[in-house]
């Protein structure tokens, strides 16, 4: 097969199958807003958004008119190649959609990947309320944002959902068409480590303490960073041999933290707010994948929390390393933390809660340990690269086999 990946991003979520393929010997093109580049044996053409949404544009369209261009973008970037005839698209439906695709490749088949659905009330939109209140307008925009995706959805042939909390907030009309098939979780790389290194930048981590450990790209509420932060400052206070490492950004990658810090990242309205005593509550920038893989070998708890929304690739890498997990009791979480089972969950606004079930893994070291090992179990049989990649193969073979009907 020749497939066609788009993504605003590279290799965002399609690396792992994109590079499977071209092993195998399968012809892969990828299409971003990144430079051009070849890797692995796969070819990626840049595309140039030539302008976007503008202040006269209305709030509510602004995203539509973002998707427009960068969509507009592709095909010229496409058009231009008319060496490239795929035998199947797949596409994120994000911000750069293969809709005017049809025009280029009347005969392909498509293939749709969708994150999330927005919905305005009930959902991850009003989830963190105890911060701040939207307006009515930006509920109207939620409404008005999942346009891209409709129109996605009705053009492709078939589509996928990474986690079926993700597929369930699509409409019901569609679910049919959508499969619910991760990523994959590379476990050769995020495994328990038997002698990891204690040194991560300028911070040595002493021996015989405990490890506490809690990754993001960005801290910010729909992650539960205020909560995480009050349950870790409870922690090291109740435990004197606790050093908790944070791994992430000072950024907001989701949701409107800035319109209610007063300038302030959400991290320093935080530590503002709460004032924790940060002696022992680590931040150490972001770290690489094997780097972070070694840091989650030494955790003896990883914390995780997440509005209703899109669940973090972090969680199933500290599971696939043997993280004992306490996260937050959250619809997309116990798709994969099973109280007890491989893991321990708490009401996402109870920090009480929190800091007890932290504390009671850390005095049960065995009991944890066991945790670890199940919630290992469940990457290695569901949610691995072996799994999830012949699950990928298999829907697109069989795309293709079927063709388009558009």
């Amino acid at each position: 097969m020749h497939l066609l990946f788009i993504h605003q991003n590279f290799p965002a979520q399609f690396g792992h199958i994109a590079a499977y393929l071209a092993k195998n010997g399968d012809r892969c093109t990828f299409v971003s807003a990144q430079p051009a580049q070849k890797v692995a044996g796969i070819e990626v053409l840049q595309y140039v958004q030539k302008s976007g949404a503008r202040e006269t544009n209305h709030y509510c369209t602004r995203t539509f008119e973002n998707q427009v261009w960068s969509s507009h973008a592709l095909y010229e970037t496409l058009s231009q190649r008319p060496d490239i005839q795929p035998d199947l698209i797949v596409a994120h439906s994000g911000y750069v959609s293969p809709l005017f695709l049809r025009e280029l490749y009347p005969r392909t088949p498509q293939i749709g990947y969708f994150e999330f659905f927005y919905h305005a009330h009930n959902s991850e939109m009003d989830f963190r309320d105890d911060l701040h209140q939207h307006s009515q307008l930006d509920y109207m925009r939620c409404r008005a944002r999942n346009a891209q995706p409709l129109l996605d959805l009705h053009n492709c042939d078939a589509a996928y959902s990474p986690t079926e909390f993700q597929k369930s907030t699509f409409p019901i009309e569609f679910q049919p068409k959508i499969r619910a098939i991760f990523d994959g979780i590379d476990t050769s790389l995020w495994k328990r480590d038997g002698n990891p290194p204690r040194k991560y930048g300028d911070l040595l981590l002493p021996l015989g303490g405990k490890i506490v450990t809690y990754v993001s790209r960005g801290f910010e509420s729909k992650r539960g960073f205020d909560i995480f932060l009050q349950t870790a400052d409870r922690i090291c206070r109740a435990r004197p041999d606790v050093h908790v490492v944070v791994v992430g950004e000072d950024r907001v990658v989701y949701g409107s933290d800035a319109s209610f810090t007063g300038g302030k990242t959400f991290k320093e309205w935080c530590v503002a707010k709460y004032k924790p005593d940060l002696s022992r509550i680590h931040f150490i920038g972001r770290l690489p994948p094997p780097q972070l893989s070694q840091l989650l070998s030494l955790s003896d708890l990883h914390i995780y929390l997440t509005a209703p929304f899109v669940l973090s690739w972090s969680l199933l890498n500290s599971m696939s390393c043997g993280c004992p997990i306490l996260a937050s009791d959250t619809a997309p979480v116990r798709e994969v933390i099973h109280e007890g089972q491989t893991g321990l969950l708490a009401d996402f606004f109870n920090v009480d809660q929190f800091t007890e079930k932290a504390l009671h893994a850390l005095e049960s070291p065995d009991h944890s340990r066991q945790l670890g090992a199940t919630a290992r179990e469940l990457i290695e049989k569901k949610y691995s690269q072996p799994v999830c990649l012949a699950q990928l193969e298999e829907l697109f073979r069989q795309t293709v086999a079927r063709g388009t009907g558009k």
